[in-house]
């Protein structure tokens, strides 16, 4: 889309929330709904998305936009189908499926997965299940009910923020981490990635490089949670 104004601001409203101006009219998402940042600061922040687009708006350079219209459009309205998605993470869960070989894979996910693995038991009370077999788990219904209750307590924004870490990483537990701010994005990525990072030794990455889609993939992903940070930081 091409980029159709000059001045972007915002403004409180007296409902709460601080709408996002261009040329003085309010930004609307696809619903039709005024974008309502939840605080000051991510107003000002969202003004410098828009402020920065050049001569096309390019939705993929303003992540956080990206994110509260999600919480918008999305979660304000569909809350309690997407907790229920995203509750069968819990069975599925990245972190609980270890491989029993090679031996330096093993030692990686151990390394990397196992200090959340800690902290969510302690968090949580339960301990979740791991296997290194194909069969799948079976979380037992106290995990599932003391997350389901703890989900249900989060706000919109952050349950927004723990849909995206929790789909882009393919774990509830990492994502859990990331909103109670346990871990970083950079480590995100990297128990994300463990697999990956063990090919990539393997076959010597460093010298030959990454698959150029792979790369760029990659980055998209390190960028989207850099912004899910930044955006639990402004609210």
């Amino acid at each position: 889309m091409k980029r159709f104004y000059k001045l972007v601001s915002f403004q409180s409203e007296p409902a709460g929330g601080f709408s996002i101006r261009l040329d003085g009219r309010p930004v609307k998402v696809p619903s039709g709904a005024v974008m309502l940042a939840p605080s000051e600061d991510m107003a000002g922040a969202l003004v410098k998305e828009w402020a920065a687009q050049g001569e096309k708006i390019v939705p993929d350079m303003m992540p956080l936009t990206q994110i509260l219209t999600t919480r918008i459009d999305r979660v304000s309205k569909e809350r309690s189908a997407m907790t229920d998605a995203l509750m069968k993470y819990l069975d599925t869960d990245l972190l609980c499926y270890r491989a029993a070989q090679p031996a330096e894979l093993a030692k990686m996910q151990q390394e990397s997965w196992d200090p959340f693995l800690a902290w969510f038991a302690e968090a949580f009370g339960v301990r979740p299940q791991t296997t290194t077999g194909l069969a799948a788990l079976k979380q037992g219904a106290a995990l599932h009910s003391a997350v389901h209750e703890h989900v249900n307590k989060m706000t919109d924004d952050v349950f927004t923020v723990l849909q995206l870490v929790s789909s882009l990483s393919g774990s509830l537990i990492l994502g859990l981490a990331f909103c109670a701010g346990k871990i970083t994005p950079e480590q995100v990525f990297d128990c994300a990635h463990v697999e990956e990072r063990h090919k990539a030794a393997i076959y010597n990455e460093d010298f030959y490089g990454p698959d150029p889609a792979e790369a760029k993939k990659r980055s998209a992903m390190r960028a989207d949670l850099e912004a899910a940070a930044v955006y639990l930081k402004l609210l």
